[in-house]
């Protein structure tokens, strides 16, 4: 964490930075309230205007997928890494092909709203329950992810202010709360989408430039950037070689693969992500919607890592540490060597659009599983209005923003990185082994979703419980505390295979569904119903 006095760009740069941010929300907040549904019709407000290009659709998918960590923490990663963060960012980039193969157009064919309509559609005698325990898993995944960008806004304030106080804390917290829950409340899908294709583009365009900045100050010699970069790591050609970070023990080496498991599994099952897969209305704008997004998320993956490397060419890599030990202020610090305050302001205010439009569609997944899954399938068993559905969603929307806001602030010392990463646990052990089993399974049952969604969630909340997160290590929750009986920092190792397991046991040991019921929805999974 940075301390008070060793802000990067100090109060100058936060008021550029605030005039920057506060005149993009001011245009997107406008857009949205125009592009809001304007009638009471719940599929718009979940999957908006239909009818959007391959392009549009893409930057959408890929705005809802880049968060700031990964403009901060990878950068950081990279620079303080080398060669392991480099192979960090390779996971977030191939991450999309798994949706790309496998879950996309069988999702979308099949889908309505949200995960539990395919389900519903799959496993007809005991969808309530099953969406009840959807509920409760996209809830827990979205919240964490939710907090961990609130925090996020938290630690980012500290590159230019120090150590802020309580007060400033929850003017920050609340103030982009309050901002995600108009978005998401009474914009909607239409008004989710229009800030993630501005932020994607200012993230694609921000990142992108300051690479080409770095490129050009090395005469685009990339050899000359590597060896500028070890030089200036303090560890020589360790640097650009394995396991300076996760290398040093087996066990490390397991975390690794750990995390890069859930990482590359678990998009395809993250909340707004599905919902995102469900918006196109022809399987034609899908597929390259899809591929757009795949382009774009690797471009960014590779100025990230250019920028990374920069950062320890430039400004070195001990001067990163003193300021962030995590590395989260390097791209901050390589900008203001690159082009002064004025680059710096500018890639804090993409930061800062970038939290804001992850939370807002993560508020409008959970809302949306909230209202249609809990509300309107299981409390009002299909029987609710749609305007009744409607103010329900909205509803959840405040509701959700504010315990994250109050989450957030309770948690703001907490790691961000820890709670965005056991959220994409939690979707990879819970939500993806229920995917793939309902779309391509036979045998599976609603017990056998009950158990997969259930036990993948207890595990992979446990694992780390009882992980060096928590305690047993300096940098852990409870540093003086020891009951620290698994290893590994991520549990996606463990609990994916759980999920995956529990799904096959709970559905071998129960009465098969009807043939009928799978043959129908294989069909439907392969061809699909076009909308007109």
């Amino acid at each position: 964490m940075v301390t008070t006095g060793a802000a990067v760009v100090g109060r100058i740069g936060l008021q550029l930075t605030l005039v920057l941010f506060l005149s993009v929300v001011v245009v997107t907040l406008f857009a949205a309230l125009l592009t809001a549904p304007q009638r009471d019709e719940i599929g718009e407000f979940y999957l908006g205007n239909r009818a959007m290009s391959p392009l549009r659709n893409g930057l959408a998918m890929c705005g809802d997928y880049l968060s700031a960590a990964t403009l901060l923490g990878s950068t950081g990663l990279v620079a303080l890494t080398g060669y392991d963060g480099l192979l960090y960012l390779c996971g977030t980039a191939v991450a999309w092909m798994m949706v790309l193969l496998l879950i996309a157009e069988p999702l979308r064919n099949t889908g309505r709203f949200t995960l539990g309509d395919t389900i519903a559609l799959r496993l007809p005698r005991g969808q309530r329950p099953v969406r009840l325990a959807l509920a409760v898993c996209t809830l827990a995944v979205a919240t964490l992810y939710l907090v961990a960008q609130l925090v996020g806004s938290i630690a980012l304030l500290t590159q230019f202010t120090g150590e802020p106080s309580a007060t400033t804390r929850t003017l920050c917290v609340v103030v982009i709360g309050t901002i995600v829950i108009v978005y998401a409340a009474i914009g909607g899908m239409p008004g989710a989408t229009f800030i993630q294709v501005v932020k994607a583009v200012m993230l694609i365009s921000g990142v992108t430039v300051t690479a080409v900045m770095v490129l050009h100050r090395f005469d685009w010699n990339i050899d000359a950037l590597l060896a500028a970069a070890a030089d200036n790591s303090g560890e020589g050609s360790r640097f650009l070689e394995p396991g300076l970070r996760y290398g040093a023990s087996t066990t490390s080496k397991l975390d690794f693969f750990s995390l890069q498991l859930a990482i590359v599994l678990g998009l395809a099952a993250l909340p707004h992500v599905m919902m995102r897969l469900l918006a196109p209305k022809q399987v034609a704008v899908l597929r390259t919607s899809v591929v757009w997004a795949m382009g774009l998320v690797s471009l960014v993956c590779l100025a990230a890592g250019i920028l990374g490397l920069g950062a320890t060419a430039i400004v070195g890599r001990d001067a990163i540490a003193q300021t962030d030990r995590k590395g989260d202020a390097a791209v901050l610090l390589l900008a203001q060597n690159l082009g002064g305050g004025l680059l710096t302001a500018l890639l804090s205010c993409l930061a800062f659009v970038t939290l804001l439009a992850v939370a807002a569609g993560l508020t409008l997944a959970a809302a949306s599983s909230l209202a249609h899954d809990l509300y309107g399938e299981v409390i009002r068993k299909g029987r609710a209005k749609e305007t009744e559905e409607l103010a329900v969603a909205r509803l959840s929307a405040a509701a959700i923003g504010i315990l994250g806001m109050l989450l957030a602030l309770i948690a703001w010392g907490a790691n961000t990185a820890t709670l965005a990463f056991l959220a994409f646990a939690i979707a990879a052990s819970a939500l993806l082994p229920t995917l793939v089993y309902t779309l391509f399974w036979r045998r599976f049952t609603a017990q056998g979703a009950l158990l997969s969604l259930c036990g993948g969630l207890v595990s992979s909340v446990l694992l780390v419980v009882f992980s060096p997160v928590v305690s047993a290590t300096a940098s852990s929750l409870y540093p003086t505390a020891d009951f620290a009986w698994f290893p590994l920092q991520n549990p996606g190792i463990v609990s994916i295979p759980a999920g995956f397991l529990l799904g096959w046991l709970g559905s071998v040991l129960t009465r098969p569904e009807m043939p009928e019921n799978y043959a129908d929805f294989e069909v439907r999974t392969l061809v699909g119903i076009e909308e007109k």
